[in-house]
């Protein structure tokens, strides 16, 4: 019997889904739920990429080769460290006759769930690939179950585009869903009050495009936080963000100091966009009492999240952003087609890789 969540692919240990597993049958032969995918490339989560990029010390083929043992030994690439993986693009090989995905052989696609849960098969060896970019050209295939999602890809925006957005389209669906009832909320009651925003990260791929969709869903002002000028100077010249702050965000006093001197008041929104750990008292500190925290970043401790938050004696919601809104693929395209700084960045960031 074949489950829908994929059960039925879990090699050890038994009993839990997918994501949870330690290693997955990778088995080309599709049960009638599933769909095999040919993969043509991989993108790696930022977090996953720079803890395997630093234990390596920038050594491209180490990198290479850890990933290539990681896929063997797992069935799926899933970081060990991390825990976290990316997602792919390639086309439809073959449709079982129960699949609900809507895929016909030969759609070009992005997934739009974890490489942690997907049966992944490489069968180049990762040749094309130097090891030094989140974006891993390669020769594969995948499966997915009747539970996945995918998107096919748009023909007016190259596949390496796409696949970039796709990876991150989550944060901007829910960050204009939730800056939206901030909005909502005060003109209701009349408050005139401006709903404040900030980014920490908002010069990165999920970042610049949280900054679009807050400013769209009605913030009246917004910080981005980069650490370094050239992240500043490339999101000022992007103009996503009312005003651009230059801070390390796992410095928790610096950070809230920050994004307080550049809105002017703490957060009502502050979204965490970065692909280091150690950034979450520094966003809590950030927020305004009665505000809202949400967390991006796979390399988030949600155990110091929650202790922070509790020892520093604030009254803040902290959400999970778990990379799935109904409508986010169509909302992040959207926001690249029609937001020249949003491209900018995405353009900039992949001729750099």
């Amino acid at each position: 019997m074949t489950s829908p969540v994929g059960l039925h692919r879990v090699v050890e240990p038994a009993g839990v889904l997918p994501q949870a597993a330690w290693r997955l049958d990778a088995d080309p032969r599709i049960a009638p739920n599933e769909v095999r995918i040919r993969v043509e490339r991989l993108n790696l989560d930022a977090a996953s990429f720079r803890q395997l990029s630093e234990k390596h010390g920038g050594d491209g083929e180490k990198v290479r080769a850890e990933v290539l043992e990681i896929i063997a030994a797992r069935g799926k690439m899933q970081n060990p460290v991390t825990g976290s993986g990316g997602m792919l693009i390639g086309t439809v090989e073959e449709v079982g006759r129960r699949s609900p995905l809507e895929l016909t052989a030969g759609d070009r696609v992005a997934t739009l769930v974890s490489l942690t849960l997907t049966p992944l098969t490489i069968l180049d060896g990762l040749a094309r690939w130097d090891g030094r970019s989140e974006q891993v050209p390669c020769d594969g295939y995948a499966i997915l179950f009747a539970r996945s999602i995918a998107a096919v890809l748009p023909a007016d925006l190259h596949p390496e585009l796409s696949l970039a957005v796709l990876d991150v389209c989550g944060a901007p669906a829910l960050t204009g869903r939730v800056v939206a009832g901030y909005v909502e909320q005060r003109r209701s009651a009349g408050d005139p009050t401006p709903v404040t925003v900030a980014v920490i990260g908002g010069a990165g791929k999920s970042g610049s495009l949280s900054l679009a969709a807050a400013r769209r869903a009605g913030a009246g002002r917004t910080v981005g936080v980069v650490p370094v000028a050239a992240e500043r100077d490339a999101l000022t010249d992007a103009g996503l963000a009312s005003v651009v702050a230059l801070a390390d965000a796992r410095d928790p006093v610096a950070l809230s100091t920050a994004v307080t001197t550049a809105l002017g008041v703490p957060a009502d929104v502050t979204v965490v966009c970065v692909d280091v750990p150690g950034c979450e008292h520094g966003a809590v500190l950030a927020t305004a009492d009665g505000g809202t925290v949400i967390f991006f970043s796979m390399a988030t401790s949600f155990a110091a999240a929650a202790l922070g938050a509790e020892g520093l004696a604030a009254d803040v919601t902290m959400l999970v952003g778990n990379g799935y809104v109904p409508g986010h693929a169509e909302l992040a395209l959207g926001l690249l087609r029609s937001e020249p700084g949003v491209r900018a960045l995405f353009e900039s960031r992949l001729t750099a890789d």
